[in-house]
């Protein structure tokens, strides 16, 4: 089987960012790179917020908050009435699963794709209420089929408070059919808590379409916000029911603004976040996605044959627009969290390539992402020269 072409490159993208141009940024997936037009956008706003604080903060700002999210959840397709802006998806989960009301017996119901720190907040809300954790093992090679099957099959409605699924999963890199699994989970009475961290600006499927109860992305990763902009979604029946972390000026408001509103926090990231998606939507937004998915499949080719892996042992993410790509190590590489973190920093320094090392299931796996900002070059560059450092052991 050919290596697939690489896409043509996006004249001009890379001179958006200021990112070090000695060093392959290969995981645009983790945190993201911010446009140097949104940094400035967000400079801009932090510069009126330091001329007159008291100004600032306490006219007009909950008004600027709010317009700020109807831009964000129209771009998502989600109902700006019934969203919130918080700092990342992982705040979003933590709102959600204190909002819940769980109790002794009660059950929370994740899989084994989970993101680390969402399996942590499922651990603690349930320590804290009694509640029982339990995580469905579900093939890397599932078919979409096969995996609502597992997802059927391991619902106890009656218990079974929550169901938490990843749209796009951090550590496997696997698209999961998001609104089939909502679907089932609604036949057995279950809500369904999305976390679509990777989602918005990769994924085009809107968040009215997965139907789900709680949905929440962010922005800072794909569609070029500034961090800590991500968006929580909640469906009607819920929304009398969230609660922020911390109670501010804003908690008689009701939902969405007495989850924005934490007092003294600095709401630039969120406001400057539209800047990011005029970026995006400057480039193209169909554009970019094409190009992010064809570049990130041919990086992941290029490596695995560098690294003798079969292409029939590279697995699928699930969709065309998915720019997440793993790669398996070889045995024995990056079997554990602390194993994997240092491989990743050890390529980072002898390569000068940021990329993401994962362990998932006590195997390694090489996570490798396309952004406008990448050349096919930097991934023949990793091909040719990460062989030899896997090597030394």
């Amino acid at each position: 089987m050919s290596v697939p072409q690489p896409p043509e490159p996006i004249p001009g993208a890379r001179l958006l960012f200021s990112l070090d141009p000695a060093v392959s940024h290969l995981n645009h997936g983790s945190f993201g790179a911010v446009p140097i037009g949104v940094q400035r956008a967000q400079q801009r706003l932090r510069d009126e917020m330091e001329a007159n604080p008291l100004r600032f903060f306490t006219q007009g700002l909950v008004d600027r908050i709010a317009h700020t999210r109807r831009h964000l959840a129209g771009f998502l397709g989600a109902d700006p009435d019934g969203s919130a802006l918080v700092g990342n998806t992982t705040t979003g989960v933590a709102v959600v699963l204190q909002s819940l009301g769980l109790q002794s017996g009660d059950e929370v119901l994740s899989t084994d794709h989970g993101y680390g720190a969402v399996s942590l907040a499922i651990q603690r809300e349930c320590r804290r209420t009694g509640a029982v954790s339990r995580v469905l093992p579900i093939p890397l090679a599932a078919s979409d089929e096969q995996l609502v099957q597992i997802i059927r099959a391991g619902l106890r409605p009656g218990r079974t408070r929550v169901l938490v699924v990843d749209q796009l999963t951090s550590a496997t890199a696997k698209l999961f059919p998001t609104a089939a699994i909502v679907g089932v989970a609604r036949e057995h009475g279950v809500p369904v808590l999305v976390d679509a961290a990777h989602a918005p600006g990769m994924l085009s499927t809107t968040v009215a379409s997965i139907g789900a109860d709680f949905w929440v992305g962010n922005l800072h990763k794909w569609a070029y916000a500034p961090r800590g902009t991500a968006l929580l979604a909640v469906a009607p029946q819920w929304r009398d029911r969230i609660e922020p972390l911390v109670v501010s000026w804003e908690q008689e408001s009701g939902f969405p603004a007495r989850v924005e509103w934490q007092a003294t926090l600095d709401y630039t990231s969120w406001l400057a976040a539209p800047a990011g998606l005029f970026t995006l939507r400057s480039l193209g937004v169909d554009r970019v996605r094409a190009h992010n998915a064809a570049l990130a499949a041919y990086g992941q080719r290029v490596v695995a044959d560098a690294l003798g892996v079969p292409p029939a042992q590279l697995p699928d993410p699930g969709g065309p627009e998915v720019s997440l790509r793993l790669i398996p190590l070889p045995a024995g590489l990056a079997a554990t969290i602390d194993a994997a973190r240092a491989l990743q920093a050890r390529i980072g320094e002898r390569l000068a390539a940021e990329v993401a090392v994962m362990s998932w299931n006590g195997r390694g796996w090489l996570r490798l992402t396309g952004q406008v900002y990448n050349t096919a070059d930097e991934y023949e560059r990793l091909a040719v020269r990460l062989p030899a450092l896997l090597a030394q052991r």
